[in-house]
């Protein structure tokens, strides 16, 4: 079994500059977006990405595609570093990378057929006409879609439909890794279990990898076997995810955690332990901990200094000084 990361992240950190005040008075702004991040996702693993609004999540998938150039630190995807990489050099990385967008239906030209659609990342690539037909028929079987839908038009699909057309679309070119941001939030409850079993089944029968971003905790915990918790551009915990679930070692995660409907009728009665207060701003965040100002647990240390990863134990770590005893840098 291959134990080289497929994708490894290096003190990954992306700032956007935004100018403040008139033409006469004015001034640059950093934005936090992605802020020094590490991390290392291994073939076969199904990573979780969560955090509120804001916490840098889809720029971090941006940033892996290689839509967006980072600030400072290294992508390596399959042993090759992207942020090096040639427009032409790039494109065969996409090809490889493969991605599900939250809302199908603003991803699929309205005025193409189905077919249209899953032909042209391939018609991009280069693949050979018969050859990609072959292909959109073979990908429309795995998401267990009949191939007279590749005659039909988007506005004539339901919304779980559509996320199998593009699920489909995402398998043509045979990726090594799927990043899904947000795949099941624009769809019903029940139809979010159905497309949840078939991108678990996806992933055991052709051996992908997953990045899979959500707001909402019980998808991640139901399809993802280890969890990153961002807040404000820092990754501030990562761990297996029933681990972090059950055992969250930062007080954000716990905050998310308590903030999040339980489904099971025997931990309702639970106290929950929410944070206090709005999240902050990612201009001009300082050097202490980007969650001082809401934690319960805040100490002086916290207001002067950002925490490290720190290990909580059978590869689980958090960004916390209350972790402080260990110092250990969390590794996948």
């Amino acid at each position: 079994m291959d134990t080289k990361p497929v994708i490894q992240i290096e003190g990954l950190k992306k700032h956007f500059r935004m100018k403040e005040g008139s033409a006469i008075k004015r001034r640059w702004l950093d934005i936090r977006a992605v802020d020094d991040v590490t991390l290392q996702i291994h073939p076969g693993d199904i990573m979780g990405v969560v955090g509120e609004s804001g916490s840098g999540k889809t720029t971090l998938a941006r940033l892996i595609l290689g839509l967006t150039r980072p600030t400072a630190g290294s992508i390596f995807v399959n042993g090759h570093d992207i942020v090096s990489l040639r427009a032409g050099e790039l494109k065969r990385h996409r090809r490889n990378v493969a991605v599900v967008f939250q809302d199908p239906a603003s991803n699929l030209n309205p005025r193409q057929t189905i077919e249209s659609s899953i032909l042209r990342p391939m018609t991009i690539h280069g693949v050979a006409k018969a050859e990609a037909r072959e292909r959109a028929a073979l990908a429309m079987d795995k998401v267990k879609m009949d191939t007279r839908y590749l005659k039909s038009y988007p506005h004539q699909l339901s919304g779980g439909q559509l996320q199998r057309i593009a699920v489909a679309r995402a398998l043509v070119l045979e990726p090594r890794v799927m990043i899904l941001d947000e795949p099941t939030s624009a769809l019903d409850i029940s139809i979010q279990a159905q497309v949840l079993n078939l991108l678990l089944s996806l992933q055991v029968e052709m051996g992908l990898t997953y990045l899979v971003i959500s707001h909402d905790l019980n998808v991640i915990r139901y399809i993802s076997d280890k969890i990153a918790v961002m807040y404000l551009g820092k990754l501030v915990e990562c761990g297996p995810s029933e681990q972090v679930f059950l055992n969250p070692a930062h007080p954000y995660t716990n905050g998310l955690m308590s903030a999040a409907p339980v489904i099971h009728p025997g931990l309702r009665g639970e106290k929950k332990r929410l944070l206090s207060g709005e999240p902050g701003s990612l201009i001009d965040v300082g050097e202490g901990c980007r969650l001082a100002l809401r934690c319960p647990h805040v100490m002086e240390i916290c207001k002067g200094a950002m925490p490290p990863l720190f290990s909580a134990g059978d590869g689980h770590s958090a960004a916390c000084f209350l972790l402080d005893q260990q110092k250990t840098i969390y590794n996948l």
